[in-house]
């Protein structure tokens, strides 16, 4: 930090100068070692895989992968219901982008695929570009409107896949511009009350496979509740509530058996995958679909579908959704990738992470995947199974090419009431953020309006339309701290070279004759006249007063330096008179002598210049000597109402980070800062210093300065 320290009064000439200097080697070389870093950074797996241990790595990660790979077929069963997809195509977004991550990721335990919130986002933009109401067809037998099921769904998969297209250019682009400190505005409170109301908005939007009823999309405030119980309750399948509570106690029971005896477990027990194949032969024989209108998944083709180009005229439509989610699947994967990096002790770059999960949905999506990012309880099974590097994606990858090549058609039966409980029972997590509410009720109460409002703009409004609403009220609650930030007095700590606020420490003594002034934050146009007025009421000076005096002073300098010369100029036409009259030489000796009184008199005006805001004694209630005889009535006026002791006074701003040009207009007229290097920087481009505010009043700590300022003052005492 640099302290600049200017003396109340005139300006000192024994202040220390620091030189400041700032040098830039930037050079563009290209080499045989930057490529290789280079190569290494875009494909981590070269970087890693050479040295995969077998011993130590092969078997947590084969057991991990497997165990990952048969969650996966209930989680991208159900997480493709959100998404407005087939279920099939759930297992198809677990598969593809996973191959990616292996070559392109840095996190060793994130399980990426589907997830609940980001598929329910998705599922929003299907449902309002291709709504059920558009494929609704006459019967011609008795009549009654049928829902063309087929085209519904080729339109569907269609808009998704695209838009994760669109979604992994967007990460891509990002990760390549080095724009990895955007999640950085997503805040972990907002973060956190934004996935809390997402899920609200997962479990309203299963309740209609909950109850057995089908719904329009509607739009507004609580439609989910609105459509789904009150409009559709008398139309509920008693039999997929049967299902709902039979399958919600057994999950949660085994559930809950997994957390209590994790320790004894080997592995946690796969009750979702127990629970669809159970659900699935229960609904084959009772025929469940048949005779209680109980609905399944339907059909699941084998095998792996062809590559297919996205529909680009969708982008125009669809684009402020893939940005949101985008941004949404980012942040969510930098928080978990950094948590368990931070775990383990290794690093994970946010940038690659970018990019890594824009190729992961660029391909998935030409595979007609929906958008997918890491997902809490995946990887939370990835981590506690004994998974310790990216293989595990490559063996639940098997594990899921197997099922959808063999196994998959053997779910045709299972009830949709099944996968609605599985999402409910992995939502549990995200649920339990709720007591964030009375932990940050303690710790900070900003963060905590920031969660509050986040929850009920994603609940009420959209998840797209929620996030860009609690983005802003997180960017205005940092505005409005930055306005109004806590000023203070700093003192000694006595024996020490600290110095802390005065009004918090009572073991903090003042510093007779110096005032060090504090504000919590950086200074910018929002604040500067904040500051200033802060300044004023807590030190008792009038700058606004002030300036008028130095501009008075000004003001009668120029007036006095004209009228010397004139006073020159008129001695001047004398001596050119008297030299017309006089012999030539006479002449020559006299106009030199008249150029070098000139440059004398010009001279002495550049040499002294008009002190720039000389706080006199009076001016302040300063008691200094010389400047007693310099003051006028008004200005005794104002320094008996204040301190009689204080001769110098010392801004701190090492808090500030940056600065503007109100800020160098409010500094200019203050005169007595403490500032970062780069800030210092910013003031020379601007032209802040000059002989009048020199460098040299530039200090390398607060207690430099103090210093100085008590040698100073012990020199005028004695006369120096």
């Amino acid at each position: 930090m640099i302290i600049i320290s200017i003396r109340v009064g005139k300006v000192r000439k024994h202040a220390i100068p620091v030189h400041i200097q700032v040098t830039s080697n930037h050079r563009l070389l290209c080499s045989v070692p930057k490529l290789k870093r280079s190569v290494l950074g875009f494909l981590p797996v070269l970087s890693w895989l050479p040295r995969y241990s077998l011993r130590d790595n092969a078997l947590g990660d084969l057991t991990s992968g497997i165990s990952v790979g048969i969650m996966h077929l209930p989680l991208g069963l159900a997480y493709a219901l959100l998404a407005g997809t087939p279920p099939v195509y759930g297992l198809y977004t677990s598969f593809y982008p996973t191959l990616v991550y292996f070559f392109f990721g840095t996190s060793k335990h994130i399980s990426i695929g589907p997830f609940a919130v980001t598929s329910l986002m998705v599922g929003i933009v299907t449902e309002t570009l291709a709504p059920n109401s558009n494929y609704m067809t006459l019967n011609g037998t008795n009549g009654t409107a049928v829902l063309d099921s087929t085209a519904l769904y080729n339109d569907r998969v269609r808009i998704a896949s695209s838009l994760t297209v669109l979604c992994g250019i967007f990460q891509f682009a990002m990760g390549l511009l080095q724009v990895g400190f955007i999640a950085t505005y997503l805040s972990d409170p907002l973060v956190r009350g934004y996935t809390t109301g997402a899920s609200i908005q997962v479990v309203l939007s299963q309740l209609s496979n909950t109850f057995g009823i089908s719904t329009l999309l509607y739009t507004g405030p609580l439609s989910q509740i609105y459509v789904n119980i009150c409009r559709k309750l008398p139309l509920t399948n008693i039999g997929a509530v049967v299902i709902t509570l039979v399958a919600l106690v057994v999950l949660i029971t085994v559930k809950e058996l997994n957390t209590c005896f994790a320790k004894k477990l080997p592995a946690p027990i796969p009750i979702e995958l127990i629970v669809i194949i159970f659900a699935t032969i229960i609904s084959y024989y009772s025929n469940l679909n048949g005779l209680y209108k109980v609905a399944v998944v339907g059909q699941i083709p084998k095998g792996l579908l062809a590559p297919r180009n996205p529909d680009i005229s969708l982008w125009g439509s669809v684009a402020g959704s893939a940005f949101s989610l985008a941004i949404v699947g980012y942040a969510i994967s930098i928080s978990l990738g950094k948590t368990f990096g931070l775990k383990y002790g290794y690093k994970v770059d946010s940038n690659q992470e970018l990019i890594a999960l824009g190729l992961c949905n660029t391909a998935g999506g030409f595979f007609q995947c929906h958008f997918i990012t890491p997902s809490l309880a995946r990887s939370l099974l990835q981590e506690t199974t004994g998974g310790k590097t990216q293989v595990t994606g490559i063996v639940s990858a098997v594990v899921l090419l197997i099922i959808i090549l063999e196994i998959g058609p053997l779910f045709q039966q299972l009830p949709k009431a099944v996968l609605a409980c599985i999402i409910y029972v992995n939502m549990k997590g995200m649920f339990m953020q709720f007591s964030d509410i009375p932990a940050l009720w303690k710790s900070n109460k900003v963060d905590l309006m920031v969660w509050l409002v986040t929850l009920v703009s994603v609940v009420l409004l959209n998840l797209d339309i929620g996030l860009a609403v609690s983005v802003g009220f997180s960017i205005l609650t940092v505005i409005f701290r930055t306005q109004l930030p806590r000023y203070s007095i700093l003192g000694q700590v006595p024996g020490t070279e600290l110095y802390l606020e005065m009004d918090a420490y009572e073991e903090v003594k003042e510093i007779p004759g110096i005032i060090i002034f504090r504000s919590s934050t950086t200074i910018y146009y929002t604040n500067a006249e904040l500051y200033l007025d802060a300044l004023q009421e807590k030190t008792g000076i009038d700058v606004g007063k002030l300036l008028n005096q130095k501009k008075k002073r000004e003001d009668k300098q120029m007036r006095l330096a004209k009228k010397e010369e004139k006073k020159a100029k008129k001695e001047a036409r004398k001596l050119v008179l008297h030299m017309y009259y006089t012999h030539i030489s006479l002449a020559n000796i006299h106009i030199h002598t008249y150029c070098t009184y000139m440059n004398t008199v010009f001279l002495r005006n550049l040499l002294s210049p008009s002190p720039f805001i000389p706080i006199s004694g009076s001016e302040t209630g300063i008691n200094v000597n010389d400047n007693k005889k310099s003051t006028g009535e008004g200005e005794r006026e104002m320094g008996e109402s204040s301190s009689q002791n204080t001769h110098t006074i010392i801004l701190d701003l090492s808090r500030a980070s940056f600065i503007d040009t109100v800020t160098v207009k409010t500094l200019r007229n203050v005169c007595v800062c403490v500032w970062g290097v780069c800030v210092v920087e910013q003031l020379s481009i601007a032209g802040f210093f000059c002989e009048s505010i020199p460098k040299s009043c530039l200090f390398a700590t607060v207690h430099d300065a103090v210093l100085h300022n008590r040698q100073t003052d012990k020199e005028i005492k004695e006369g120096k």
